[in-house]
């Protein structure tokens, strides 16, 4: 039997992991990881993380084929193939700090591999690493290797946090990379029969170390920028009176441009986006490229852009103070199907509201109301690191109360914003919130879920991300 074992049991260690061994029952897996309330999560009936599809996985695989484990060192040395999902934040301090990516977690585990491994191991970078870790961590494990042959495969993942089941059940392309000798070629395909139990060999692409790992840079890179593309426009919609909704639809039947990803909103977030366009921006002013790092730096900005112009419009609406008054904030994950609220665009719209002095009361269905208070008080360095180094308990902000319910949050309230696309916010009472509101009450929808004309029959004074302005805005002082 093929031994597996996963170091790091985050949102992309367990779900493909889980996924398989669902799909291999011939190999077994193990995921380790040294935060032992992550993995005493993994094998209860609470999950550490929320990915629809994930419990019904997990719950057929564990104990048969699939297991979570404290015990590191144990399994890697018993493992064929290890791949290696831990955390790469970027750094904060040194060389390329705000920019390149902190491989501490990431040359710890290679140490940790060549000290106790016995046998020959095929390493699989399955988290996101700039180009040239793979050399980096060849030359860790070469140089420790004690007569034992490693292999380095860059295998990275295209997961959407909140379909990543659907996505490992049918992904567009799985892709290898690994070096052209007969050993790195060898040690490819041993990765890809593995995949080759349920994905059909032509979307398996194999592809030289750096062409994988600069692959998944790419790919991100031109996600978020189509995400800062259309929010650019959205901001020229509303000076314009056009409808960037209906601008998204006509660009999106171009067949060259395509229609996903043209959804205005308050700004993208996530584990991913920003973390691998600031990789991206060293790695090309390493190489002497200024005017490409540029450009992609500009992606961020205009990112940044997004939620200081939602903060503003906010306030300039309401009378250019929130000084006191309640704010509900409707969703705080990154984006709907998730937990997850690394980067999301909530964080910074939040922080400029309390800035402001607002109150505010906060509900998502799937953030805790200890997370909600970390994120928020928190600096990103603290936050970046591995649970266990994280404060244990945060600070609690006086001006935020987390709620159980958005008729509890929006009870009393100025305003609402609505910064994640949950479906439960397209279907509330909106007429019982308005009756329960401060008036004139206003809703500030960022991710466009609302039918603002609805909502003004009711009585509400809408803004909605891209859209023509509601006549009450329009006599608001302008938004820079």
């Amino acid at each position: 039997m093929v031994k597996i074992c996963c170091i790091g049991a985050g949102y992309v260690g367990g779900p493909t992991m889980a996924v398989i061994a669902l799909k291999c029952p011939d190999i077994e897996v193990v995921v380790v990881d040294i935060f032992e309330p992550r993995i005493i999560a993994w094998n209860s009936d609470h999950l550490p993380i929320y990915e629809p599809g994930l419990d019904d996985v997990v719950k057929q695989c564990r104990g048969k084929n699939l297991f979570f484990s404290t015990d590191v060192e144990k399994h890697v040395a018993e493992a064929d193939i290890v791949f290696v999902s831990v955390n790469t934040p970027t750094k904060t301090q040194g060389l390329g700090a705000g920019k390149a990516a902190d491989l501490t977690y990431w040359e710890s585990a290679a140490r940790m591999i060549a000290d106790v491994s016995k046998t020959d191991k095929i390493v699989v970078e399955k988290s996101t690493v700039p180009v040239k870790t793979a050399e980096a961590i060849e030359k860790i494990l070469t140089h420790n290797s004690k007569g034992i042959n490693f292999q380095i495969l860059s295998n990275p993942e295209f997961l959407a946090e909140g379909t990543a089941i659907k996505d490992l059940f049918n992904p567009d392309r799985v892709l290898i990379g690994g070096r052209e000798t007969p050993e790195g070629q060898k040690a490819i395909h041993a990765l890809k029969d593995v995949y080759a139990h349920w994905v059909p060999v032509e979307q398996i692409i194999c592809t030289n170390l750096w062409s994988a790992e600069l692959s998944k840079l790419a790919a991100n890179a031109f996600l978020a920028q189509r995400i800062s593309s259309v929010n650019a426009m959205s901001a020229l919609c509303e000076a314009t009176g056009a409808d960037v909704s209906q601008v998204s639809h006509a660009i999106g039947k171009d067949t060259r441009i395509g229609s996903k990803f043209l959804n205005a909103s308050v700004g993208f977030g996530g584990s991913c986006f920003q973390k691998d366009i600031l990789n991206l921006v060293y790695i090309c002013e390493c190489n002497g490229l200024p005017e490409v790092a540029s450009y992609w730096k500009q992606v961020i900005q205009v990112n940044e852009y997004q939620k200081t112009r939602f903060v503003n419009r906010v306030v300039s609406s309401m009378f250019n103070t929130i000084s006191g008054k309640k704010i509900a904030i409707l969703g705080f994950a990154f984006k709907k199907d998730t937990g997850d609220t690394r980067e999301t665009p909530a964080i910074g719209v939040c922080r400029g509201l309390l800035g402001d002095k607002a109150m505010l009361s906060i509900y998502d269905p799937q953030v805790s109301q200890e997370q909600i208070q970390r994120d928020l008080s928190m600096q990103k360095s603290e936050l970046d690191r591995p649970p266990h180094l994280q404060p244990a308990s945060p600070t609690a902000i006086k001006q935020v109360a987390c709620v159980w319910d958005a008729y509890e949050a929006a009870k009393g309230a100025h305003g609402i914003c609505i910064l994640t696309e949950w479906d439960e916010f397209k279907t509330l009472d909106y007429q019982k919130i308005y009756d329960d509101m401060q008036k004139p009450a206003f809703v500030f929808d960022g991710r466009n879920v609302v039918d603002a004309e609805k909502l003004r029959e009711i009585g509400f004074i809408v803004y909605s991300i891209g859209k023509p302005l509601d006549s009450w805005l329009k006599d608001m002082p302008a938004v820079a």
